[in-house]
């Protein structure tokens, strides 16, 4: 099969205006993905699993937030093979629609006191399809903004969809921040709700967008090529398996420190040190406003020094962090736990999570890219989702101390290094050394 990579470049305008619309669509898909987490440490423990004791409903929030990374391989899967069967468009039209409906689901969702046990049955049901959702959206996303580009800096074109993660974890944390205001009781009876329901707006404004852009050049040639194959997944675990386990490794390393940082440790600092719900979540936000920066500066790098340097970097730079984090969270000093999550968000997360959209990009060919880039992904994405289940239980076995935190982290680091050692990319990439 004759191989195709990547389409000319676009017009720069139009290269922009889809990298813009990458940005905007994975905006709202991990705005409605990062609330849940962001109310599995602060409510649903109360709300839907209110016969457990304090610690077992810890447990059972994050195993529900756990659930929609279980489903993201299997979404990746599904929308993979038809992103390389009917389009990138398509599907990513699809997905924002599926993972809109189930956010605003949640919102309308009664308590475990009105309907019982079908609370929690139903809204781990709603976080099963948002996985769904979300599997199938990031691959698209990338695809889009990549082949687009024409592989003329890919990086910096790639990391808007990846700034989508940071605009999406920035609007959910602010809209927490903001409900949190109201006093405890409404929070809990109602103002909980809102960034659910906020979620359907979101969708429409991406919708709009979503359907104004072009469908890939690079799927274009494939049709004309006559080269979409049949079933993509198969011809891809056939061909590229290795590829994709060093994927799903690669994410290993942004993605525990990543869950670790936003999620278990914003239920840490409020359970463990009695701080304000609120304190720790300004440092988050701050960390999601600097990712704003830190994302394209670093997918850019990696159009300069090429993508293995800079997330060798990432990685190296997240196992020596995870001591001096340690430190700086269990310091209960606002400013330290603020700066332990911005540095370790936006220096050695970034550098590893941005350049990933051109690097996945390139390591699968492209008639099964969206399969591969998908799958890969989203199979790390699934391994990362236990870090709040894990790390609330290691913590629990340490006797409530925060250490086994930064060993999961360091540990996390490791990986990712020793899977960028062995990437081999099918497509160079172009510009960088």
């Amino acid at each position: 099969m004759n191989e195709i990579t990547h389409a000319g470049s676009a017009p720069r305008e139009s290269v922009r205006r889809v990298a813009l619309a990458s940005m905007v669509g994975t905006s709202i898909e991990w705005y409605d993905f990062f609330i849940f987490g962001t109310a599995s440490a602060l409510v649903f423990g109360r709300l839907f699993f209110p016969t457990f004791s304090e610690l077992a409903g810890l447990l059972a929030a994050f195993a529900s937030f756990a659930v929609g990374f279980v489903a993201r391989p299997l979404g990746g899967l599904l929308f993979g093979h038809f992103g390389d069967r009917i389009g990138r468009k398509t599907v990513l039209v699809t997905t924002l629609s599926m993972m809109g409906l189930a956010t605003f689901a949640m919102g309308l969702m009664p308590s475990y006191d009105t309907i019982g046990v079908w609370a929690p049955v139903l809204m781990v049901v709603l976080r099963f399809i948002q996985g769904l959702a979300v599997g199938g959206e990031w691959g698209g996303a990338v695809l889009m903004a990549t082949e687009h580009s024409g592989g003329q800096r890919r990086g910096f074109f790639g990391s808007f969809a990846q700034m989508g993660s940071a605009v999406g974890g920035l609007m959910s944390t602010g809209m927490f921040l903001l409900m949190q205001q109201l006093p405890d009781e409404d929070f809990l009876a109602w103002g909980w709700r809102v960034p659910f329901l906020f979620s359907i707006v979101l969708v429409v404004v991406g919708l709009f967008i979503r359907l104004r852009i072009m469908e890939s050049p690079v799927f274009e040639q494939i049709k004309l090529a006559k080269q979409v194959v049949k079933v993509p997944a198969i011809e891809l675990l056939r061909t590229d398996t290795r590829n994709v386990l060093l994927a799903a490794g690669v994410y290993c390393a942004h993605g525990v420190l990543f869950y670790a940082m936003t999620v278990y440790t914003l239920a840490y600092t409020t359970k463990a040190y009695g701080l304000a719900q609120n304190t720790y979540l300004i440092g988050v936000t701050a960390a999601g406003a600097g990712q704003l920066i830190t994302i394209p500066l670093f997918g850019a790098l990696s159009d300069k020094l090429g993508r293995r340097a800079v997330m060798m970097f990432g990685t190296l730079f997240i196992i020596a962090f995870a001591a001096p984090l340690y430190f700086m969270v269990t310091s209960q000093v606002p400013v330290l736990m603020w700066t332990a999550v911005v540095v370790g968000i936006c220096i050695g997360h970034n550098s590893v999570y941005a350049p990933t959209a051109a690097l996945y990009s390139e390591m699968f060919p492209a008639h099964i890219r969206y399969s591969g880039a998908s799958l890969g992904y989203q199979l790390g994405g699934a391994i990362a989702g236990f870090v709040p289940l894990v790390a609330a239980s290691l913590v629990g076995a340490a006797g409530g101390a925060y250490w086994p935190i930064a060993v999961l982290i360091a540990l996390g680091g490791l990986v990712g290094f020793i899977c960028i050692l062995l990437v081999r990319p099918a497509v160079a990439p172009r510009g960088a050394t």
